[in-house]
């Protein structure tokens, strides 16, 4: 049983992360933010946030220091707690991409523009005071960035994010104009004028970048101690980096052969033809989605709760459109909106769409074993007892779980009916084992950022727009694309570890609920609540060192 010291402290932190730590681009980490909140770029700031994780590490200490050794959930639920902690560090102390990274800095002065747009509207008047206080607080924030970055940034990061900035000026003006008849016309009218200024400050820092990234510096690598410290501290992986490549890399030539051999067998038939319009797309995919849970339930694979609710699609807005390149548009809810839709923003159907967005409109199931895994892992955390486990953790677990449910949901059957989507699962299982190679070896300096591009075009295949979009998010957050892979050969050793252990009394159903309400917490740690295994934490605890 939690305690209340733990409980307590738990919500701190959170109400303290809301607050102070820094815009994610990712949609996995998404926190709920206040409309017009802003994160603090100051290097003043980042001297408060350092002061703060200190004064929580003591106040976890001491709580710690009065558990029960016996208590596992508590015990786990302590580590969840200094995994946020040792999070913060790994930001702040490490990464210093609130200096360094160019892409990361545009990130904290559009995102939280990009994030207000996300959930389907009607806006609150509350949203709407957001978007003006962030609509106009954007050239002196543009300033602080150009500040930090004079001092500490990185060169390759600054030319991606130049290159992101082109026509971010009209690209903004669009942005606002998508909120004509969603805004009131007050607020649209306010929107109008503030544009021009930043749209102006937004092109001329991509400009300023263009012209300074010979000027900065190289990027530097983490490298392996302080790689294997974010493993052991902040993920819990036992593993070390070179096994995890091993693996990948093992992973990624049976998914060559099983996309080859599966082309081949179904040969004969035309490829699978893209939606004729967004409409039919969401249409299909509202069906689809109503199929994939039964199909769930029926094969008694998950449970799917009566309070669960959907997760659709819909025609990406122009008022989200010209800005893509800041996240996920998607809106997964969160633990306050358990009775809201999800919904992932999706472009017209056409011939040259990017990766992702092309699978989706050949078969909306290849987005829904994926990102609806989010959704429902996630509706399913946040409804946890225990408000700890409801609160993110680490990236692996939860796209470990969505990436693990793509091919339990091929060898399941639910693709027997659509051969060429068994294919793009395969090359799936393809791209996300490449990623563990791309993300350690450009934490360790083995790659560049171009030769990580390349290397993502040449091998999975991958359009360059993805692959570069994805290698500047690895590069600048070591650790995050080796998550879906990691994860997902985690949690195939916990469930075959719990066939064998529990014999006739294993139910893949029960196991994989549990799994899911618990989806925020790194798999070590599930392990030892599920199978009374601590092997995986007494490595990571014997191994771990301080962070130098």
């Amino acid at each position: 049983m939690t305690t209340a010291d733990l409980i307590a402290l738990s919500d701190d932190i959170e109400e303290w992360a809301r607050a102070c730590a820094f815009r994610s681009s990712d949609d996995i980490p998404r926190l709920r933010r206040t409309p017009g909140w802003m994160p603090d770029i100051t290097p003043e700031s980042v001297e408060k946030r350092r002061a703060d994780v200190a004064a929580f590490r003591a106040r976890l200490d001491t709580v710690t220091g009065d558990l029960d050794a016996q208590d596992v959930a508590s015990q786990v639920d302590a580590r969840l707690l200094a995994s946020v902690l040792n999070r913060a560090v790994w930001d702040l102390d490490v990464l210093r991409n609130w200096e360094r990274d160019a892409v990361f800095l545009v990130g904290q002065i559009l995102g939280p523009w990009f994030d207000l747009l996300l959930p389907l509207p009607p806006y609150s008047g509350e949203v709407e005071r957001g978007l003006v206080a962030v609509a106009s607080a954007i050239p002196a924030r543009v300033g602080l960035a150009r500040d930090n970055l004079s001092h500490a940034g990185v060169a390759d990061l600054a030319r991606v994010a130049s290159i992101e900035l082109q026509d971010i000026d009209a690209r903004f003006a669009a942005s606002v104009e998508g909120l004509d008849g969603v805004v009131s016309g007050e607020t649209l009218a306010e929107l109008r004028a503030l544009a021009p200024a930043a749209g102006e400050a937004l092109a001329g820092f991509g400009s300023w970048l263009a012209s300074s990234a010979a000027d900065f510096a190289p990027s530097v690598p983490v490298g392996r101690d302080r790689f294997v410290w974010f493993l052991r501290n902040v993920a819990f992986i036992a593993d070390e980096p070179e096994d995890l490549v091993r693996a990948a890399q093992q992973d990624y030539r049976r998914a060559v052969l099983a996309e080859l051999v599966t082309r081949n067998r179904f040969r004969d038939l035309p490829a699978d033809e893209i939606a004729a319009s967004i409409d039919a797309q969401v249409e299909r995919q509202v069906a689809q989605e109503a199929e994939v849970r039964a199909f769930s339930d029926r094969e008694g694979l998950l449970t799917q709760p009566d309070t669960l609710r959907r997760y659709h699609v819909a025609e990406m807005p122009p008022r989200i459109e010209p800005l893509r390149f800041l996240g996920v548009p998607d809106d997964l809810t969160d633990q306050d909106r358990l009775d809201v839709d999800g919904v992932s923003y999706m472009p017209r159907p056409r011939p040259d769409l990017p990766y992702f967005y092309a699978a989706n409109a050949r078969d909306p199931r290849l987005g829904i074993i994926h990102e609806g895994a989010h959704y429902k892992q996630l509706a399913m955390s946040w409804a946890h007892p225990d408000p700890v486990r409801r609160r993110y953790v680490d990236s692996v677990a939860n796209e470990g779980i969505a990436f693990y449910n793509e091919e339990l949901m091929l060898l399941a059957g639910l693709f027997d009916d659509a051969p060429h989507s068994q294919e793009v699962v395969h090359n799936f299982n393809r791209l996300r084992s490449l990623r563990v190679v791309v993300d350690i070896n450009l934490a360790t300096g083995a790659f560049t950022l171009e030769e990580a591009v390349d290397f993502f075009v040449s091998l999975v295949p991958m359009d360059v727009e993805t692959a570069r979009e994805e290698c500047a998010m690895y590069l600048a957050t070591p650790g995050l694309a080796m998550s879906y892979h990691v994860g997902k050969q985690a949690l195939l050793r916990l469930v075959t570890d719990a066939i064998v252990a529990q014999g006739d009394a294993f139910s893949l159903r029960a196991l994989h609920d549990r799994v899911w309400a618990n989806g925020n917490v790194p798999f070590s740690l599930q392990r030892w609540e599920i199978l009374g295994d601590r092997g995986d934490l007494d490595v990571i605890e014997r191994s771990s060192a301080p962070l130098s």
